[in-house]
Formats: structure tokens, sequence, C-alpha cells
């Protein structure tokens, strides 16, 4: 009878401290919970842990083949900052016959204003072996429904003339490392401009199909079917000045970021 009420009581007390025990939550280091609530400006989520980076990416970097001659286009673009603040530089530009045209320089703040839009407001400058044009810029970019690229910016020129300039690209996963990318870039301006071969209304037009195969994700040769030309007013203007008013080429080059 003792025996049986000593076993009795020692069940009782492993069963209590079990309990105990059970009821004490255990956390890991990974999911303990926080003192102090996160909190996201504006609701955007950060992607960079708000660290300040420096990244820079040429979309651009190629030789267009033509039996007239062979041009050398570049299109990049570096931004240094945060997840909601950024200084963006942009630059773009032809080599054609030694002759260096459509250059175009911006200097631009960035701020974001949801997870995948940022506004853009700074500073244009056309600069190259024609006539020197400073524009104020204003614009949006980022990426639309189904990750279609896209960018829109607005332009006003210290001769008081305006203009505007839309882009657009997307990428088809073929593979995981062979991407197809077809982009589009056009370019408007409310009065023409012969020193820069600008035309009132859509002026020009830059093209292209690539196809490109990521080596690295960093690196990435490419081969293109592109097309740049001038439309409407433009056009004749670069007909009076015997220039070429457009032609399609086929391209080779790379892409490549850090």
């Amino acid at each position: 009878m003792k025996n049986a009420l000593s076993l009795a009581v020692l069940s009782a007390l492993a069963v209590s401290a079990g309990t105990a025990r059970a009821a004490q939550t255990v956390y890991h280091a990974a999911d303990a919970p926080e003192t102090t609530p996160v909190v996201y400006i504006g609701n955007i989520k950060p992607a960079m842990d708000q660290g300040t980076w420096l990244h820079g990416i040429f979309n651009q970097l190629e030789g267009r083949y033509a039996p007239g001659g062979t041009d050398f286009r570049w299109d990049g673009e570096a931004w240094f900052g945060g997840d909601y603040n950024k200084i963006w530089l942009k630059s773009e530009g032809t080599l054609e016959k030694g002759r260096l045209s459509d250059g175009d320089h911006e200097l631009l703040y960035t701020r974001s204003i949801s997870s995948y839009w940022n506004l853009q407001g700074g500073v244009r400058m056309d600069l190259d072996d024609g006539p020197t044009r400073t524009w104020g810029a204003f614009g949006i970019e980022g990426l639309a429904l189904y990750e279609f690229e896209f960018e829109a910016t607005a332009y006003l020129s210290d001769r008081g003339r305006f203009a505007a300039r839309v882009e657009g690209s997307y990428d088809f996963l073929l593979t995981n490392r062979l991407i197809l990318q077809p982009q589009a870039e056009f370019n408007f301006y409310t009065k023409s401009d012969a020193g820069r071969q600008a035309g009132a209304g859509l002026s020009d037009v830059d093209a292209g199909l690539r196809l490109r195969y990521e080596l690295w994700r960093k690196f990435a040769p490419y081969v293109a079917v592109t097309y740049s030309g001038y439309l409407t007013q433009a056009r004749r203007i670069a007909r009076d000045q015997h220039d070429d008013t457009g032609s399609v080429r086929f391209s080779l080059g790379v892409r490549s970021w850090f």
C-alpha cells in the first residue's frame, strides 16, 4: 500500500513538471518576437535592408553593322543610395563614323513611391558633337503589369521648349539563361531643332530585338536586330542635311551590371 502511494505521488509530480515545461514557449533566434514593431515608410518594404549601395548596368553596349558602316551604341545607368532615396546617373549615345551623336546624359534624384515605382527629377544635358542643350527632367520609372519595364520622362529646355521620352522593354525567359528582349524608345518634341535633328511631334525611334545568353548573371553577350530612325519633320531635317533617315541593322553586344 505504501509503495503504491509513493508511485502515485511520483507520477503526479512527473506529469505536473512536464505540463510546466510544455507551457514554456521556446523561441529560436530567427523567430523570436520583436519588442519594437517594424515600421515601413509609405508601407514600402525595403529591398536592401536600409543600406546604402552602388549599382550600375550597361543595358546596351553594342556594335550595329550595316553595309554603309558600323556604329557603336551604348546605353547605361548607375545609382547610389538606399531603398527610398537614390542619386541616378544615365548616359546614352552613338559613335558613328568618328562622330558622337545622340549624346544624352542625365543626373536625377529618385524617390521610391511604391514597391515597383520611382519618381525621378533632375537635369539632362545633350552633350556630343552637336549643339549642347540643357533640360530639366521629371518622370516615373518602374515595373508595370507582368514586370514590363517602363519609363516616361518630361523635359523643359533652357530655350523654353518641351520634350518627352517613353521607353519600354520586356524579358521573355526562353530558359533560365537564354532571354529574348524586345525594347523601344520614342522621343517627342514640341518644336523642331535642326541643330539636334529633332522634329516637332514624334521625332525619332530606337528599337531592337535582343537575344542574350547569361554566361554569368552579371555578363550576357547578345545578338540583335535593331532599328534607329527619324520620323515626320525630323526625317525631312535629316534628309536636308544629307544624313541617314533610318536603317535596320544586325548588332552584337554585351549586357553587364555591377
